[in-house]
């Protein structure tokens, strides 16, 4: 698997992997099978943004990159909210998700490569919680004072995307690496 040890160049295997885990968003979105219901004013955590995280650590920063904006410009397309219509708010912050998630592997990797998968999740999930509630807040949508209510579902989306996050790179290094005992 060439995925983060290479450069920047979008493959074949990359290109494909960003279209995988794009539609995978758009899936987990048109069918609602990506919000899991929480007692707080949104009503929803998310693992929309899951398949960024999936896409940084296993094929780098560009495709992370790619995927979170294929996600963010579908939550944009969707909105009904006023503040997911804004494109600053709906899209711009999800481009960080990938490549935030990443990084953080990169420089987990080493000492454990569990950790380093749940650290990226993590890393990724703030990125999305902090970066579009921050833009929501900086553009007028938000006051400040949301963010205590946001703690609940923040952490439901950081522990989900742990696990997810965990069980697929693990389990798709493991049949890429041709240990899995079978073969895509």
């Amino acid at each position: 698997m060439q995925s983060t040890s290479s450069g920047n160049a979008l493959s074949v295997r990359r290109i494909a992997m960003t279209g995988i885990l794009a539609a995978i968003a758009i899936f987990l979105g048109a069918t609602r099978l990506g919000f899991i219901p929480v007692p707080n004013f949104s009503g929803n955590a998310t693992i929309m943004h899951v398949p960024a995280i999936i896409g940084g650590v296993l094929e780098g920063p560009i495709v992370g990159l790619l995927v979170g904006g294929i996600f963010g410009t579908y939550s944009f397309l969707q909105a009904t909210a006023p503040l997911f219509k804004d494109p600053l708010v709906a899209i711009l912050p999800r481009l960080f998700i990938g490549v935030t998630a990443y990084y953080a592997y990169i420089a987990f990797r080493r000492q454990n490569e569990i950790v380093a998968l749940g650290i990226a999740a993590v890393v990724g999930t703030l990125t999305n919680t902090v970066l579009v509630i921050g833009m929501a807040i900086v553009r007028g949508y938000l006051t400040m004072e949301v963010i205590v209510a946001i703690l609940p579902q923040a952490i439901a989306e950081i522990i989900i995307a742990v696990i997810i996050t965990v069980a697929v790179v693990a389990a798709w290094k493991r049949i890429d690496s041709g240990r899995g005992g079978s073969s895509i």
